[in-house]
C-alpha cells in the first residue's frame, strides 16, 4: 500500500535541519506573521456584510448550499437570501472564532510535534499518508493562491480610492481593472496595480524572511492602528438604538453571519509554515497561532461593535461597509486612515499567504512530489528562490486579467478541508506515537479535535454544491499530476528520506 506510505518524523526534522534555512522568527514576530495573514480585506468588508444580509437568487441546484439541499431537496432554491446577524455579528466573530480555536489547537500540537514547514501538508505525510498528504499539499496550493488572487484584485480597487480621495489621483479604469467579469470581456487592458503589487512582494521574499519580516511587522503595526484609530474614534458616534433589536433573524442570522466571516479568519494556518524559521519551533509556534487568533477575535469583534453602534446594520450591505458609515457621519479624516490601512492591511495579508503558499511548493518538491527545482535555494538569501518567483507569476497573472471575488468560497472549502484533516491527524499521532514528546497538548483529547472535524464538515456543506464541484476538479488534476509524476518521483518510493 504505497499510498498510504507515511514519513518518519524523526526523519523529517533531521531534513529539515540539514537544509538549514535562516532561523530568525521568534513568537512576536509569529503572531505579526498571523496577525498579517488574518486581518486583510475580510474586517473591512465581510463585517457589513454578514450584519445586514446577502441578497441571493438560486438559480440552479450548483448555487444552493449542500445542507440546504439535503435538508428540502429542490425546495432550497425558492430561498432567497441569506439572513443577516445584525448587531449581533459580533457572536458571530465568537463562534467562527470558537471553530476555528478547535482546529488552531489542533495546529500548535501538531507544529510542536512537527516543527517541519509544509503545514498541513507535512502532518498528513506523517499521520495519514502519502496520497492524503498530496492531495492537502494541492489543496492548499488552490487555498493561498486563490485567496491571494481575490485580496490583489480587491486591494487594487482600495488602492484606487486612496488614490483619489487623499491625493486626487484617479487609475484609468483600462489600466486597474480585470479584462474578464462575471465571463465577459470588460474592455480593460490590465489590472496593473494588482500585478505590481504580487510582483514587488515576492521581489521581498525572495531577499530572506528576515526582510520580509521586518517589512510584515511594520505593514501588521499600521493596520493595527488605523483599527484602533477607527475604534477608538468612531465609538463617541455610537448610538445604542442602533443595537435594538440585536438579533433581528434569530440564532439562524447570527450562524449565516458566522458562515459570512469564515473567510475572514483564513490564514492563522499559515504560521506553521514558518516552522523551519524559528528560533525555537517547539515553544514559538503554539504561542504564534494561538496568539494570532486571540488578538485577531478582539480586533473583529470591536470593529462589529463599534461598526453597527453607527449605523444602522441594515445599511452596511455594501463594498466598503466601514469607509462608507465613517462618511455618512462626516468623519473624514478617520475614513482616509481607515482606507490607508486597508490597503497596507491587503499587501500584508499578501506578503504572508505568498509566503506561505511558496513553502508548501517547497515542501511538497523536497519530498520529491513536485520537480525539485522547486526546492532549490538561494545561495545568499537561503530562500527558495524559484518556487517563489512561480507562485508570484501564477497569482499575479491571473489577478490581472480576472474578477476573482467568485472563488471565495473556493478558499473556504480548501481551508476547511485542511482543519479537518489537521485535527484527524491529531487523533491519529495519539494512537500511533503517543509517547513522543509534544511543545503542546490538546486540551479535552479526542473531544475537541473531533468538535473541530464535526464543524468544518458542516460549514463544508454550507457551501454551494457548484463550490463542490470545482473542488473536486481541482483534486481530479492534482491525482492526475500524482499519478503520472509524484509517486514515481517520491523520496519514499526511492527509498530515501529528503
Amino acid at each position: 500500500m504505497s499510498y498510504l506510505r507515511r514519513k518518519n518524523i524523526d526523519d523529517l526534522v533531521a531534513a529539515a535541519q540539514a537544509t538549514r534555512l535562516r532561523q530568525t522568527l521568534g513568537p512576536w514576530s509569529l503572531v505579526a506573521l498571523g496577525v498579517g495573514a488574518v486581518i486583510g480585506s475580510g474586517i473591512f468588508i465581510l463585517t457589513g456584510t454578514a450584519a445586514a444580509g446577502e441578497t441571493l437568487a438560486f438559480q440552479s441546484v450548483l448555487h444552493a448550499p449542500v445542507l440546504d439541499l439535503l435538508a428540502h431537496g429542490p425546495e432550497a432554491l425558492s430561498t432567497i437570501g441569506r439572513p443577516g446577524a445584525g448587531p449581533a455579528i459580533a457572536l458571530s466573530f465568537l463562534i467562527t472564532a470558537i471553530v476555528c480555536g478547535f482546529a488552531a489547537l489542533c495546529y500548535a500540537e501538531l507544529a510542536s510535534m512537527i516543527p517541519v514547514a509544509g503545514s498541513a501538508y507535512t502532518y498528513a505525510y506523517a499521520t495519514l499518508g502519502e496520497l492524503i498528504a498530496w492531495i492537502i499539499g494541492w489543496d492548499l496550493i488552490l487555498e493561498y493562491a486563490v485567496s491571494n488572487m481575490a485580496v490583489a484584485v480587491g486591494f487594487s480597487a482600495y488602492l484606487n480610492d486612496v488614490l483619489e480621495t487623499v491625493f486626487g489621483v484617479h487609475f484609468p479604469d483600462h489600466l486597474a481593472g480585470p479584462i474578464f467579469a462575471g465571463g465577459e470581456m470588460t474592455g480593460n487592458w490590465f489590472n496593473f496595480p494588482a500585478f505590481l503589487c504580487i510582483m514587488a512582494i515576492t521581489w521581498v521574499l525572495v531577499r530572506g524572511i528576515r526582510e520580509s519580516s521586518a517589512a510584515n511587522n511594520l505593514m501588521v503595526f499600521v493596520k493595527v492602528a488605523a483599527i484602533l484609530v477607527f475604534v477608538i474614534g468612531a465609538a463617541r458616534a455610537v448610538e445604542p438604538a442602533n443595537w435594538t433589536p440585536f438579533m433581528p433573524n434569530g440564532l439562524p442570522g447570527v450562524i449565516t453571519g458566522s458562515a459570512i466571516v469564515f473567510f475572514a479568519f483564513i490564514g492563522f494556518d499559515s504560521v506553521s509554515t514558518a516552522a523551519e524559521e524559528c528560533r525555537r519551533p517547539q515553544r514559538d509556534l503554539p504561542v504564534g497561532i494561538l496568539g494570532t487568533l486571540v488578538v485577531c477575535s478582539i480586533l473583529y469583534v470591536s470593529v462589529a461593535v463599534v461598526l453597527t453602534g453607527i449605523a444602522p446594520y441594515h445599511t452596511l450591505g455594501n463594498a466598503s461597509p466601514v469607509v462608507n458609515a465613517l462618511a455618512a457621519l462626516g468623519m473624514h479624516d478617520i475614513r482616509r486612515l481607515v482606507g490607508i490601512g486597508a490597503v497596507v492591511g491587503m499587501v500584508s495579508s499578501l506578503l504572508v499567504y505568498q509566503y506561505g503558499q511558496t513553502r508548501i511548493w517547497y515542501a511538497m518538491s523536497r519530498d520529491g512530489l513536485l520537480p525539485k527545482a522547486f526546492s532549490r535555494i538561494h545561495g545568499k538569501h537561503r530562500t527558495p528562490y524559484l518556487s517563489t518567483w512561480v507562485a508570484g507569476l501564477l497569482v499575479g497573472i491571473p489577478a490581472g486579467i480576472g474578477d476573482i471575488g467568485t472563488f471565495a468560497d473556493l478558499a473556504n472549502i480548501g481551508t476547511l478541508f485542511a482543519f479537518a484533516v489537521v485535527s484527524a491527524g491529531v487523533l491519529v499521532l495519539r494512537k500511533t506515537d503517543p509517547d513522543r514528546p509534544r511543545g503542546f497538548r490538546v486540551p479535552g483529547a479526542p473531544w475537541v479535535p473531533l468538535l473541530s472535524i464535526v464543524s468544518c464538515l458542516l460549514l463544508m456543506l454550507g457551501l454551494p454544491l457548484e463550490t463542490w464541484a470545482r473542488f473536486v476538479v481541482w483534486l481530479a488534476i492534482g491525482l492526475g499530476i500524482y499519478f503520472v509524476f509524484g509517486r514515481k518521483h517520491s523520496a519514499l518510493e526511492r527509498g530515501s528520506q529528503p
